[in-house]
């Protein structure tokens, strides 16, 4: 292997992908968590603790890592001609956005406000499958 990884880049692939399905994970579980949370205001008390654990313990730390990772295996292989990488990075980088949102979503719900409908949980359940389709292919595939 050449780049600044060296021997290590299989070894920072793998936490890679651990970390990314992590992220990913909870990045599906919170909107069900919320869509439950809507059905019945009065199981915040029941709710929030899971919430709050999924957010800080498992979703927000996956993220951080997976940048953290992720920027370093694109360092190690270079951006330079690689648009299927710069079309990934937009994606993870939208995706980020998205996790902030779900997070700030989540705080309101737990707070009692409900902006967003049951049917619209549901909805955004469906993101992290677009998500992991565009990436896998853009990954794999590297159409361009």
């Amino acid at each position: 292997m050449t780049g600044f990884l060296g021997g290590a880049y299989l070894w920072v692939k793998a936490a890679h992908l651990i970390f990314v399905i992590f992220w990913l994970a909870s990045m599906f579980m919170l909107p069900r968590y919320l869509v439950y949370l809507h059905g019945d205001p009065q199981s915040a008390t029941k709710w929030a603790p899971r919430i709050v654990t999924l957010r800080k313990i498992i979703m927000t730390p996956a993220m951080l890592m997976v940048w953290v990772l992720g920027i370093a295996l694109a360092l190690h292989i270079g951006l330079a001609g690689q648009g299927w990488m710069h079309a990934k990075l937009l994606i993870v980088f939208l995706f980020t956005g998205f996790h902030g949102w779900l997070v700030g979503l989540s705080r309101k719900m737990l707070s009692g406000k409900r902006p967003v409908s049951e049917r619209g949980l549901r909805l955004l359940n469906e993101i992290p499958s677009l998500v992991v389709i565009l990436v896998v292919i853009l990954a794999v595939v590297k159409p361009f």
